[in-house]
């Protein structure tokens, strides 16, 4: 590549947007730069599943909405966020074989398109983002640009390698149980999962539940520029968080005053170990944070410490897994077969099936029980809370995959990487990752920083405090640009 083309890969979304408004760049060559870089880099990737070029160029000839990314790349993930008659495959062999054509624009998608983002493609997701591994048997393994050895975590994990290769400087991604958030921790990316009801949707899935929509992005001005051009209701949202602190670009000039921060850095599960990088990452995001003038402890929500969270929240997830596997069949237009879907998937939809509607109702009132009781720990004085992202640093590629004797392997080998996050898809608080540390052998590892429901302002303020502390922004991978 040439030296234009490995400076252009290095900006973030707001300045190459900028240099696209000041005419030192056009739309077109923006486009044609970031597909010249998809081709070199992915074929040691495999992040985009999905490309598309020639309707990204003739869009990007054309007359593109007047938004803040006018002509800026991106990349869409396979799962939900769908754009009108193009291909939309979830991550699954049967959809890809028959090439299923979306005929909806999602909501968010619509507000992408809005903002000036030109999509050029879509992002590897494991099978209907089930598992915190993106090893789908449709596409095959996506892997890490700092060790190829390694998984990039799930389920946006196509999307984080392509914005931590320098493809585009930012992806759409989506949380059910921390997939935003896994992938930027093994990636080195900023991850946010924002507050329930803070972004569109529909009309796939409703605004209520455990999963929602954002970005993986290089910077953290990125992530809170781009939530102020998506985080716009639309009709029919059954959920609308608080409109508190916006614009959130602004969040990052201004001073958060000296704040009390809760640090909880041992395994929130018994069964379960932690490695010693991903604790001692935390404590030293804690220093950092001490030496920025604000207050940190050892305190954490105790109603976490409830060691049933885990089975609640699998029988809601395995539930959903059975009802993916009817939606599916509506989409094929027959019923499903072994053959259609994974083993894991095809395990997890069994168990699923046998929950009853009242086990999944218990369930439901039993999260909201702990989401109650986690949110009074921020009423009493808290205003954030430190863990690491994950248990462990990034799986080899193939340590988390299942086999006919061990079905759910995919599945149970996942949980040390979402044991701290999907709390606060319980909760519907926001909560974001950030590349503080790599591991002794060169692989990132992140931190998690959870704010009360509403307040992405204060988690982007703090951020951006660390990101200057700290200049992850300045890392790149070995696979980059």
């Amino acid at each position: 590549m040439g030296t234009n083309d490995h400076e252009l890969s290095k900006l973030d979304t707001i300045e190459l947007a900028s240099k696209i408004r000041n005419k030192e760049i056009s739309p077109a060559e923006a486009i044609q730069a970031s597909i010249d870089r998809i081709e070199a880099l992915d074929g040691e990737l495999n992040a985009v599943v999905t490309r598309r070029f020639e309707r990204a160029l003739k869009d990007a000839a054309g007359e593109i909405p007047d938004g803040p990314f006018k002509g800026v790349p991106f990349l869409l993930k396979d799962l939900r966020t769908s754009s009108a008659d193009e291909p939309m495959h979830l991550g699954n062999k049967a959809l890809k074989e028959i090439d299923y054509i979306s005929p909806t624009e999602s909501d968010l998608a619509r507000r992408y398109r809005e903002a000036g983002f030109i999509v050029i493609g879509r992002t590897n997701t494991p099978e209907f983002g089930l598992v915190g591994t993106t090893e789908p048997e449709s596409y095959g393994p996506c892997r890490n640009p700092w060790n190829t050895d390694y998984g990039t975590g799930g389920s946006s994990g196509g999307a984080a390698a392509a914005v931590a290769s320098g493809m585009v400087p930012s992806a759409n991604a989506s949380d059910g149980g921390g997939s935003i958030r896994i992938p930027a921790a093994m990636c080195g990316l900023v991850g946010l999962k924002p507050s329930r009801g803070r972004v569109p949707m529909g009309p796939f899935q409703d605004e209520w539940g455990l999963s929602i929509q954002h970005v993986v992005s290089r910077t953290v001005r990125d992530s809170a520029a781009i939530l102020d051009a998506s985080a716009i209701p639309t009709l029919g949202d059954g959920v609308v968080a608080p409109d508190v602190g916006r614009p959130y670009i602004n969040a990052l000039g201004k001073d958060p005053g000296k704040l009390r921060i809760g640090i909880w850095a041992e395994s929130p599960r018994e069964e379960l170990k932690i490695n010693p990088e991903c604790r001692q990452s935390a404590y030293d995001t804690a220093k950092i944070l001490e030496g920025l003038g604000h207050i940190v402890e050892e305190s954490h929500p105790k109603t976490l410490d409830d060691q049933s969270i885990g089975a609640r929240f699998s029988a809601v997830w395995m539930a959903g897994a059975n009802l993916t596997l009817r939606s599916l069949e509506h989409l094929l237009g027959r019923e499903v077969t072994k053959d259609d879907v994974e083993l894991a998937t095809w395990a997890m939809a069994e168990y699923g099936s046998k929950t009853t509607g009242l086990e999944v109702l218990q369930a439901q009132a039993a999260m909201a029980e702990t989401r109650r009781g986690t949110a009074r720990w921020w009423e009493d004085g808290w205003d954030l809370l430190l863990t690491p992202t994950t248990l462990q640093p990034p799986p080899r590629i193939g340590d988390l995959t299942s086999t006919p004797e061990e079905p759910m392997r995919n599945s149970l080998r996942s949980i040390p990487y979402a044991a701290f996050t999907s709390f606060f898809n319980v909760s519907g608080q926001p909560a974001i990752s950030l590349p503080i540390n790599n591991t002794s052998d060169g692989l990132p590892i992140g931190v998690q920083l959870v704010a009360a429901y509403g307040r992405e302002d204060l988690l982007f303020a703090v951020s951006a405090q660390l990101e200057a502390e700290v200049g992850w922004t300045n890392r790149l991978p070995p696979i980059h640009a």
